[in-house]
């Protein structure tokens, strides 16, 4: 079986989105890019999260070509293979629609950075990019597109939902758990008034801490 240990990878972290709440039913999906062999694994079509595995995580070429698999790949795979295409820093995609970070793309509206957690994780607001149908690459290029000029991981697509992006699979499913996690504080604030802001010089300051100094180094 090839990437036996991306595999495991895969299938954990996709097993982490219904654990934190990001996903309802068959929804949603992870993939991962070995960077040496340049397949990727992927959460199969319409398979509930139980019923998954690691053996029947789906291997795909950078392309989409299935390489190994007995089930179908996820309806994204054309997108999220673009994005490792175009995105040589990514090696793993989370897809979500979870309901507080949807809630905004169905409004068309970014995401504002209204946290220091925001500030650490992000270092600016959650970017919302426009609508494309699902099967093709349309909407793994306006995830490119809209990430283009961003120092988040994550974006929002109108209505549609959460694509985050990490340097591995576990970097790309803590985005799209933050990116929810974050929608959800900013939707409850407005609810209760007007929110406070952060300068951005001060969410600069956040985001360089996080990525340069928060952590075992």
């Amino acid at each position: 079986m090839l990437l036996e240990a991306l595999r495991a990878r895969v299938c954990a972290m996709n097993l982490e989105l219904p654990r934190n709440n990001l996903v309802a039913w068959t929804s949603g999906n992870v993939s991962a890019r070995d960077p040496e062999t340049q397949l990727v694994v992927i959460k199969p079509s319409g398979v509930l999260f139980d019923d998954l595995t690691p053996e029947n995580m789906v291997v795909v070429d950078i392309n989409g070509k299935v390489v190994e698999g007995n089930l179908s790949p996820s309806s994204d795979t054309a997108s999220h293979c673009y994005i490792y295409r175009h995105r040589p820093d990514a090696n793993g995609v989370v897809h979500t629609h979870s309901r507080h970070a949807t809630a905004f793309a169905v409004l068309g509206r970014s995401i504002p950075c209204l946290t220091t957690a925001m500030g650490d994780e992000f270092g600016g607001p959650i970017p919302c990019g426009g609508f494309a149908l699902i099967g093709g690459e349309e909407i793994g290029a306006l995830v490119v597109e809209t990430l283009k000029d961003s120092k988040s991981p994550s974006c929002i697509l109108q209505n549609h939902g959460v694509f985050a992006l990490g340097a591995t699979v576990e970097k790309a499913t803590q985005a799209a758990v933050m990116t929810e996690d974050n929608a959800a504080i900013v939707y409850i604030a407005t609810q209760m008034g007007t929110p406070l802001t952060i300068r951005e010089e001060d969410i600069a300051k956040l985001h360089h801490r996080y990525t340069h100094v928060y952590g075992q180094r």
